[in-house]
């Protein structure tokens, strides 16, 4: 019989990588509590319908990408293809706007999509999510931005560049969609067979596509900056200058539509110039119409999300300090018959005083276990022996000099809490 294995597009995160993860986490965490952002855990399935209406029916998301079922209950359900409608979602839900204004959430957690699998890319994959909800401030785009390019310094990230654009408002945008409408049209037979069918439902998905012939055709297409109302100009002036006094690199990307159809005004990704072809570390922008597509009301919002994997292959990559892998202060040793009993009490000690210790529980000889403590990277070892038994000892050496030394049973955890501290 064939054994199973993990289905095509999602892997296992092992011990010997979690802990870059955690590293990640850790400072994404400390960003988020120092710009006001609170952790909030949101389902991994929802209801269809947040993501047709919300993402919208023309994406690729909707069209190709989500895992999309019938439950019990016949409901059409789907995994989570982003976290940005769950959020918008929640903030309706549980009535948030009548907390004190901005509220700005994070979360992270598994997403899916059903893509061609490649470096980086998987069908299950891990983002972070900040969004600022109820401001239509251009400054909280520019915080956004801020705040996204702060986790990536702190975790040690160089050459990152902001692409931005402005993607217009429902004011001015149908002018923008009538010019690039009419300017593909000409070249038609050119397009993918998808951006053929976007031609009428949606032209500024053309923008977005990744096919080198389509590629072609929208380097010289119209600008969407040329079509702005003068409230999408000055916002996005505002964006802009406000990035240029944080110092950070800009570029303006006149193709940059981002995936979704929810962004208004501000749209920005984030580049790796480490990366190859798959170069973006986050992606992101406003999205004030989102609320209402949904059903709700007018609530302006602007976020980011970034992938956990492009962070950890970014970060090794340009070999930024990724953390330490965990490792037991001690490896406590037996040779006793039934000493495993008097191994499991002393780790049990070190435990509570706050030392991390790890035991054998195979029955190997004491050169076996010196052999696991040293690779399990222990600094102290702890050994019961026949003689430690008899007189109620214990030995305790120092992995990294040598050095060791007999003490009093009792004295153990003192002893090697003194060494380490």
């Amino acid at each position: 019989m064939d054994s199973i294995k993990a289905p095509r597009g999602t892997r296992d995160v092992l011990g010997d990588e979690s802990w870059k993860w955690a590293r990640v986490l850790d400072v994404t965490r400390g960003v988020a509590d120092d710009f006001g952002f609170k952790e909030v855990m949101l389902p991994i399935f929802e209801h269809t319908e947040l993501f047709s209406r919300g993402i919208g029916d023309t994406t690729d998301v909707v069209e190709k990408e989500m895992y999309t079922f019938i439950d019990k209950g016949d409901r059409s359900i789907t995994l989570r293809p982003e976290l940005t409608a769950s959020m918008v979602r929640a903030y309706l839900e549980h009535d948030m706007r009548h907390l004190s204004q901005p509220l700005k959430l994070w979360g992270w957690g598994p997403m899916f999509r059903y893509e061609r699998p490649q470096k980086g890319r998987y069908r299950q994959f891990a983002q972070i999510d900040f969004e600022t909800l109820g401001a239509s401030n251009p400054l909280a785009d520019v915080e956004i931005i801020d705040s996204s390019m702060e986790i990536y310094r702190r975790l040690g990230l160089s050459n990152l560049q902001v692409l931005i654009n402005s993607v217009g408002c429902p004011k001015c945008r149908p002018a923008y969609r009538d010019t690039l409408k009419a300017y593909f049209e000409s070249s038609a037979h050119e397009l993918c067979d998808s951006c053929r069918g976007r031609l009428d439902r949606n032209p500024l998905r053309i923008l977005d596509c990744k096919q080198p012939a389509c590629r072609a055709l929208t380097d010289n297409a119209p600008s969407v900056i040329d079509s702005l109302c003068d409230e999408c100009r000055e916002h996005f002036a505002t964006v802009t200058q406000g990035l240029e006094r944080l110092g950070a690199n800009v570029k303006l990307d006149n193709r940059l539509v981002r995936g979704l159809d929810y962004y208004t005004k501000t749209a920005y990704e984030i580049l790796s110039g480490d990366l190859g072809a798959q170069n973006a570390v986050c992606g992101g922008g406003r999205y004030d119409n989102l609320a209402e597509a949904i059903g709700g009301p007018h609530v302006p919002g602007v976020g980011f999300a970034s992938g956990v994997e492009r962070i950890v292959i970014t970060m090794e990559a340009q070999g930024a300090y990724l953390g330490n892998e965990p490792k037991p202060d001690v490896y406590v040793i037996s040779s006793v018959q039934d000493g495993t009993y008097d191994a499991a009490v002393i780790a049990h000690e070190l435990r509570e005083s706050g030392l991390s210790a790890d035991m054998d529980f195979m029955g190997r000889s004491i050169k076996s276990q010196m052999k696991i403590a040293s690779q399990n990277g222990a600094k102290f070892v702890c050994v019961i022996g026949d003689s430690e038994a008899a007189s109620g000892t214990a030995g305790v050496k120092n992995m990294a000099t040598g050095e060791q030394e007999t003490v009093p049973r009792g004295s153990v955890v003192e002893n090697i809490k003194n060494k380490i501290s």
